[in-house]
């Protein structure tokens, strides 16, 4: 990377353009206060692909398909992965003791199969569907009987690699219960890492998605969306919810983040929280 360009932000055309991108392939929205931050992500990436300045990285980035390794990486640059388990513990205690009470006894009064599906939205390193898989495993009476499915979808491919790992360090896991640590999770000898037991691996998978693309799987019974759409516009928003709608089954719930500003985009579901909602 040029020496010039250490200390050099985008400008503001460059920040329209590189805005306009991310916009038309992720739905994130990159504000003019951003422009700073922008250019000290995009400043790693010039260090890593040798590309020399702003403008020969947008013109490369503009010819790539979404699933090129460096859009990705890209994307892992710009996107935050600030996230832990048992992140909103207020969500996670209607989860252990509503929820997963009331499928069991649904299935127990054989007014439902025993089988959940569970959709953990833009994922990122797996910290919400272990959480989700904890929580199943803990609480689920006759668990062994049950064909328990919790998917988790992120953009990212980094991001999945590494949820695939199961593998948490004591900051993600510093809300996570003693019993469930000891119950769940394998501590490494050599380091503060903790890494997901067989038990949880068994009940999670992952793919890639993009939130603004349909996403081609049966309907699911609970879906989370947390953190996420708090970096969508309202037309971006629109475009995933319409797309989780047609994801999540007849009766079904959606789980969102505090912040994400939805509710008078989902006027069709019953707002039972301000953070839960049933599908009609």
């Amino acid at each position: 990377m040029p020496i010039n360009l250490i200390h050099e932000t985008v400008t503001p055309d460059q920040l329209t353009r590189y805005a306009r991108l991310i916009y038309d392939r992720t739905g994130i929205v990159i504000s003019p206060q951003k422009r700073t931050l922008l250019s000290n992500r995009l400043r790693r990436r010039l260090r890593e692909t040798g590309i020399e300045g702003y403008e020969a990285y947008y013109k490369h980035l503009s010819k790539l398909r979404d699933a090129d390794p460096e859009w990705d990486a890209f994307l892992q640059e710009i996107t935050t992965h600030e996230t832990y388990l048992f992140r909103d513990e207020t969500h996670w205690k209607w989860f252990r003791e509503q929820f997963v009470a009331e499928v069991a006894e649904a299935a127990r009064r054989g007014q439902r199969q025993r089988t959940l599906r569970i959709l953990s939205a833009a994922c990122s390193t797996g910290d919400e569907p272990f959480t989700i898989a904890a929580c199943i495993a803990a609480c689920m009476p006759n668990l062994s009987q049950w064909k328990i499915d919790v998917l988790g979808t992120d953009i990212g491919a980094g991001a999945l690699e590494e949820a695939k790992a199961a593998t948490f360090n004591e900051r993600a896991m510093r809300l996570v219960p003693d019993d469930y640590r000891k119950r769940f999770f394998i501590k490494s000898p050599t380091a503060t890492l903790w890494t997901a037991k067989p038990t949880l691996m068994s009940l999670v998978r992952f793919r890639q998605h993009n939130l603004m693309a349909a996403l081609s799987e049966r309907p699911f019974d609970l879906v989370f969306v947390k953190n996420v759409l708090i970096y969508f516009d309202k037309p971006s928003k629109q475009k995933v919810l319409d797309h989780l709608r047609k994801a999540i089954a007849p009766g079904g719930l959606l789980v969102a983040g505090a912040a994400e500003g939805v509710s008078d985009l989902l006027n069709d579901f019953q707002r039972l929280e301000p953070w839960l909602y049933r599908k009609a």
